[in-house]
């Protein structure tokens, strides 16, 4: 299956999908120092996204987003891409700071099509996310 978006941030990475219907609060969400999700009521929580596609709706919060992202990539675990639906400045600010490949806008709902350990290809360059 291959879904085609848009490009937020360019870059072609393999691996293994963590989903989740949940958005993603950065501020006081996660655990930046261990790519851990913390907060409390969220489906992922105690689970970690380092290394991995980060699959997830969107971000919620604060402007705290992009920094706690950001820190991801300097304590060496961030995400090894990210997908989401919905297009915020939050969500696409922390992309950039990470620098990881990231495709929003699908043809399809990537929430709802890809399951936690799918192996997937992000292609940021092209907008494509391809799953096996």
């Amino acid at each position: 299956m291959v879904l085609h978006g848009r490009k937020v941030v360019g870059g072609v990475v393999e691996g293994e999908a963590i989903v989740t219907h949940d958005t993603i609060s950065g501020w006081g969400g996660i655990d930046s120092m261990t790519g851990t999700i913390i907060e409390s009521r969220h489906e992922l929580v105690g689970q970690s996204f380092a290394g991995k596609v980060l699959i997830f709706p969107g971000a919620k919060g604060s402007s705290g987003w992009s920094g706690a992202f950001h820190t991801t990539r300097i304590a060496g675990v961030a995400p090894l891409a990210m997908v989401f639906n919905i297009m915020t400045t939050k969500a696409a600010l922390g992309a950039v700071v990470m620098r990881v490949p990231t495709v929003t806008a699908l043809d399809g709902d990537p929430c709802e099509l890809i399951r936690t350990g799918d192996w997937v290809r992000v292609d940021g360059d092209a907008g494509t996310v391809s799953v096996w």
